[in-house]
């Protein structure tokens, strides 16, 4: 892809994400992302009116006159962004590929982080740290964001998500919502996604495609492995295989969810084959209906 081709489709997604986001939106992104809460802000002479519960007896105490304390609320977050750019991403059946569809997503919840006045942040990895873009706060940021992300599709790599859970941690100490963007096409990663999501508040945004869980019927086809290159041919021809192949996909899916369930992790399945802002809706309605729960 060119600088020409690559800049057409950083504005192709800005156009696409300011079109699909709404006070709607950003509101319940609001409601349901909060900050760390009530945090002090000054201490200052006492005004008739003012709650007596508030007054700061030591400042009172050392002035001789009557102070109070006043706090405000820490809005402000931190959004970090793990986005799996290996070889597997640049597969696609559909209008786009899955790296495409990471690039849109990642800008919609970016965007909406934005509006919100929170900072973005991302990393790109895939069997390495691709690139690290510390939190910022702006449009430029999520431009930026979304230019890397189309621009590290074209690599052909493996896929490494427990390196890039470790990277996260050395670089973002304070706690923060993470969002991993990925097809999540590895192995070994349990315990590292367990420990994040002690610290942080992890929400995992799985990518797939419509073809990665059932072949089509069109007889003998070369297949290769997007991340190690490797070539073989296949007779989707054969029922048995395609059903095999089918109920191979969906264990995995299976057992991805339960494991993400069972380490209160959310999560935001995305798929080519398919519109996703309904599924960012229902992401933000659940989170606000477990917050009422638990108040």
């Amino acid at each position: 892809m060119d600088t020409a081709q690559l800049m057409a489709q950083v504005a192709g997604i800005r156009i696409l994400t300011t079109r699909l986001l709404d006070d709607r939106l950003s509101g319940d992104y609001h409601s349901v992302f909060k900050g760390r809460g009530i945090e002090f802000d000054e201490v200052r002479p006492y005004i008739p009116g003012d709650d007596v519960r508030a007054i700061d007896w030591n400042v009172t105490a050392r002035t001789g006159h009557p102070h109070v304390k006043r706090f405000s609320e820490e809005r402000e977050l931190t959004i970090m962004f793990l986005v799996d750019v290996s070889g597997s991403q640049v597969f696609g059946s559909t209008t786009r590929t899955k790296s495409e569809l990471t690039a849109e997503i990642t800008s919609l919840l970016a965007m909406t982080a934005i509006r919100n006045q929170d900072k973005i942040g991302c990393i790109l990895f895939s069997d390495r740290i691709v690139k690290s873009i510390p939190p910022r706060k702006g449009r430029t940021a999520v431009m930026r964001l979304v230019r890397e992300v189309l621009a590290a599709g074209e690599t052909r790599h493996g896929t490494d998500i427990t390196g890039a859970i470790r990277f996260l941690n050395n670089v973002q100490k304070r706690r923060a919502v993470v969002f991993i963007v990925s097809d999540f096409q590895d192995t070994g990663y349990d315990r590292a996604l367990r420990a994040l999501a002690r610290h942080h508040d992890v929400i995992a945004c799985p990518v797939s495609d419509p073809r990665e869980s059932a072949l089509p019927n069109v007889g003998l086809v070369q297949m290769q492995d997007p991340e190690t290159g490797e070539l073989v041919i296949v007779d989707t021809a054969s029922r048995a295989l395609r059903d095999a192949f089918a109920m191979q996909a969906s264990a995995a899916d299976v057992e991805l969810h339960r494991n993400l369930r069972r380490w209160g992790i959310d999560t935001l399945d995305v798929s080519t084959g398919s519109p996703y802002i309904d599924h960012v809706r229902a992401l933000f309605q659940r989170r606000r209906a477990r917050a009422r729960r638990s108040s």
